[in-house]
């Protein structure tokens, strides 16, 4: 048995049963009505329906989500530590690691090296221990890990409101229309394709800030700031313009040469739990990347 506690991030009263199939990847919509038909979903401690609306800083609890193949336990994986002390750890995440247990990967997961790396992390060894947002699997860069439930609590209240600032840098096939802009486009889970999101009516409200760094003939180089944090947000944004990430096989953006998408976090900021200064990390861009884009230059 797997609990989950998912934040409500936004004011988008998106009915309960469609949130829980959006977070949790493996549980359908009608699973989720299930679920919460048997008691076993609530929102801050209080059984509610299928279709309660739901509201910004509320948590949804889910206590069924059972799998017996995932056990969380620390495991020895090397890790890119950027800083550490007494309140989070800042890692430089590589490609092709998951941040936490799914379907397909039940261990060797970034949960599983933290708990490895931080014994002494405080609290409930969930699937997402101190996890403050998500990195795909074959995205790279920093991501923040609270240490302890003040820091969690602290640093979950500032990507709900929209203050931690994250930088991206990504190259998507083809030239864009513009060369700075902001997509507003709902996103919810693509409701043909379980594996992908998409820009859905009715989807959580979503916003992605974009300027081209470089541009060449087949591609541009662009920085990207992810106002809103949704499910592969990048990578559905850039899709619905007709630039989709290259590399990324899931969202039409096959290219040879490139074995993942080339999506980087390259910087966050934020306002430390303790300190309450305002800190910045950075990473560079890894050398995959780096190879692919000057060889591009030569052309």
């Amino acid at each position: 048995m797997i609990d989950l506690e998912i934040l409500v991030e936004d004011d988008s009263k998106l009915r309960l049963d469609y949130f829980v199939a959006e977070n949790i990847e493996e549980i359908s919509r009608s699973m989720a009505a299930n679920l919460i038909s048997d008691g076993l979903i609530s929102v801050d401690g209080v059984i509610q329906k299928s279709s309660y609306r739901l509201k910004s800083g509320e948590v949804v609890f889910v206590s069924s989500v059972h799998n017996p193949q995932i056990e969380l336990t620390p495991q020895d994986i090397p890790l890119d530590i950027i800083f550490e002390d007494e309140d989070l750890i800042v890692i430089n995440k590589q490609s092709g690691l998951p941040v936490h247990p799914g379907p397909g990967h039940p261990d060797q997961t970034l949960a599983n090296a933290v708990l490895y790396a931080c014994p002494d992390l405080q609290g409930i060894r969930t699937i997402r221990p101190g996890i403050v947002h998500r990195l795909d699997k074959d995205t790279s860069g920093v991501i923040v890990i609270a240490k302890n439930d003040h820091a969690l609590s602290h640093l979950s209240t500032q990507l709900k409101n929209r203050e931690m600032d994250k930088t991206y840098l990504c190259l998507v096939k083809g030239n864009l229309s513009s060369f700075k802009a902001v997509i507003d486009a709902p996103i919810a889970r693509d409701p043909y394709h379980r594996q992908r999101m998409a820009i859905v009516e009715n989807g959580r409200q979503s916003f992605t800030k974009f300027s081209v760094l470089k541009r060449f003939n087949q591609f541009d180089y662009v920085e990207l700031k992810p106002l809103t944090g949704r499910t592969h947000q990048i990578r559905v944004h850039m899709n619905s313009l007709g630039n989709p990430v290259a590399g990324d096989s899931l969202y039409n953006g096959f290219v040879p040469g490139l074995n993942r998408q080339f999506l980087h976090a390259q910087k966050i900021s934020f306002v430390h739990p303790s300190t309450l200064n305002i800190v910045e990390f950075s990473t560079d861009l890894p050398g995959d990347l780096t190879c692919f884009l000057n060889n591009i230059d030569k052309e």
